[in-house]
């Protein structure tokens, strides 16, 4: 039996890659600038303090209290009196049992505690204070 060199009738076995990493760097661009716009929260005067930073607040439920008593989960701005309903009602905590809380430094301490308490009927087992690290 002898063997025949010519390519006729056989298939190309190779798979080209070349569009694949075209999509890829697409891809790659595409989440290396979108990737800062997804900060969620809203700007407030955090108080100093020494502490460990959080290694990861990326996907985090963040709770924000202003100075002026504003409340606002993630960027959704909330009524005072329905903090513990829209806690309770909100699928990631739910999933999580997990919120950080924002709560700006010129805020009496009484409204802190007043939204901590509201926080733990919701159901949360897990609460982080954030804090702005001492330079």
């Amino acid at each position: 039996m002898s063997m025949s060199s010519s390519n006729s009738g056989t298939m190309l076995t190779e798979i080209n890659v070349t569009p694949l990493v075209d999509v890829m760097l697409v891809l790659l661009i595409i989440f290396m600038v979108t990737a800062p716009m997804l900060q969620t929260g809203v700007d407030v005067n955090l108080p100093e303090a020494k502490a460990q930073t959080i290694p990861d607040d990326e996907g985090k439920l963040i709770l924000t209290i202003t100075k002026d008593k504003r409340v606002f989960l993630g960027k959704l701005q909330i009524a005072w009196d329905e903090v513990e309903t829209m806690l309770k009602n909100n699928a990631k905590l739910k999933a999580d049992r997990e919120l950080y809380l924002h709560a700006d430094k010129d805020l009496p301490y009484g409204e802190v505690v007043k939204v901590m308490a509201a926080v733990k009927q919701a159901g949360v087992d897990k609460l982080g204070m954030v804090t702005d690290p001492l330079e």
